[in-house]
């Protein structure tokens, strides 16, 4: 009985089963099987490396490896820092592309760790889209702050039937000056930042 009650985490304590917990969520978070995704893509390699010799075209990308690389940015666009841009969707895209434009670099003599591989791709490809993004709202509020007014595609009618302003930020002044103040740091600690970031992941099958 006492065994199955630790399978189950019914009737343990609850320090042990906040613990026990954490342990069975972190195994239902194998989104990818690093595994077969790495050789999945030896497996390619190999297919291209063929057809090059035979002086044929490159087979088409598996649907496998297509499936982890959108699996991957999936889950990582819900994560906390991720989850609350309304263009999540283009984020995503984003780092699929990236991961087509360049997994041909990954070298399975080097890493067997696709999946830390292309989840630090997408995680840069997400940070330059929040970076465009954050760069068109702060040309759209740095001319707000200069003429007064925002164009009439941010324009929006209440429910009164009144004409107002659409904004994201309550506080424009301060959006603007975060950007401008951020514009000019060096990028200090990207490396350590993405290190932590990666550690906090779950960890793939």
């Amino acid at each position: 009985m006492q065994t199955k009650n630790m399978i189950t985490g019914i009737g343990l304590p609850n320090s042990m089963k906040v613990k026990y917990e954490k342990m069975t969520d972190k195994k239902t978070k194998h989104y990818v099987n690093n595994t077969d995704f790495l050789n999945a893509l030896i497996e390619y390699r190999e297919k291209c490396e063929q057809s090059k010799k035979d002086g044929k075209q490159e087979p088409q990308i598996p649907n496998y490896i297509g499936e982890c690389f959108l699996k991957i940015a999936e889950h990582l666009s819900r994560k906390p820092n991720f989850i609350s841009y309304s263009f999540r969707d283009e984020m995503i895209a984003d780092g699929i592309e990236n991961c087509l434009m360049y997994f041909r670099n990954f070298d399975p003599d080097k890493s067997k760790n696709p999946f830390a591989y292309f989840t630090q791709i997408i995680y840069y490809a997400f940070l330059r889209r929040i970076m465009r993004e954050k760069k068109q709202l702060y040309v759209k509020y740095k001319a707000t702050q200069q003429f007064g007014l925002l164009d009439e595609g941010e324009m929006y009618e209440d429910e009164n039937g009144n004409m107002k302003q659409f904004e994201l930020y309550d506080n424009i002044s301060e959006f603007i000056q975060n950007f401008e103040e951020n514009k000019k740091k060096k990028k200090e600690g990207k490396s350590k930042g993405l290190e932590k970031f990666i550690e906090e992941l779950p960890e793939s099958a």
